[in-house]
């Protein structure tokens, strides 16, 4: 297979399963705009567990795929490439994460992409040890809101083996004065988790910055 033959397979099934009316309740939640066929989870979710069983698909090839995804600025063909990505983490490796830093002025523009990263594909390449905290430094200022929206999301997950939070704290105070609201929400996302292991600590922090952070992180 390849990626152009990858690509229209994906294409080709948005296309027969599209729905009006779920394209419109699903544009409810994305203020600036929504693209979309109107797939539900499930439909995108099976289909891509079927891609991934097919032969010939692998990372290389989907990571090759993924500009030609994102160049629609499609909700679902985008969340293809993502769960497939996702699912091929045993062959991740440090390029990857180089790949995936470059997707964000490509197409990576929503929360939905940008948590699926956060959430899932960033972390476990950090449980791999291919990155660490220190490689997002560049996307503490990126220009692209969801980049920096990325960094704490992804961060959650450390904190279930972080003995402090110090450290990972002030790694992020840049974002403690970002002007973007998604990045508010990212951190106020981190912080809520943060201060449910280690309320004490969190409090500490937060007090540190009560009188200067935006309202919606707190």
């Amino acid at each position: 297979m390849t990626k152009q033959e990858l690509v229209k397979e994906i294409r080709d099934f948005c296309l027969m399963h599209a729905n009006q009316e779920n394209v419109e309740k699903s544009a409810r939640y994305f203020k600036d705009g929504y693209n979309g066929y109107g797939l539900t989870s499930q439909q995108i979710k099976e289909k891509s567990n079927k891609l991934v069983k097919h032969e010939g698909v692998h990372l290389r090839l989907i990571m090759e795929a993924m500009p030609l995804l994102m160049a629609n600025k499609s909700m679902e063909e985008t969340s293809f490439g993502l769960l497939i990505v996702n699912a091929l983490h045993r062959e991740f490796t440090r390029e990857t994460f180089n790949s995936i830093g470059d997707w964000f002025s490509m197409g990576i523009s929503n929360w939905a992409h940008a948590d699926t990263l956060g959430s899932w594909i960033l972390p476990r390449m950090m449980e791999k040890k291919f990155i660490t905290m220190n490689d997002f430094v560049s996307w503490l200022s990126s220009p692209y809101t969801f980049q920096r929206r990325c960094v704490p999301v992804t961060l959650i997950k450390s904190l279930k083996t972080a003995s402090r939070y110090t450290e990972i704290f002030e790694f992020l105070e840049p974002l403690m004065t970002d002007p973007a609201r998604e990045v508010h929400q990212g951190m106020g996302w981190f912080l809520r988790e943060a201060w449910k292991k280690k309320t004490v600590e969190t409090e500490i922090f937060l007090m540190k910055w009560k009188d200067i952070s935006p309202r919606l992180i707190f």
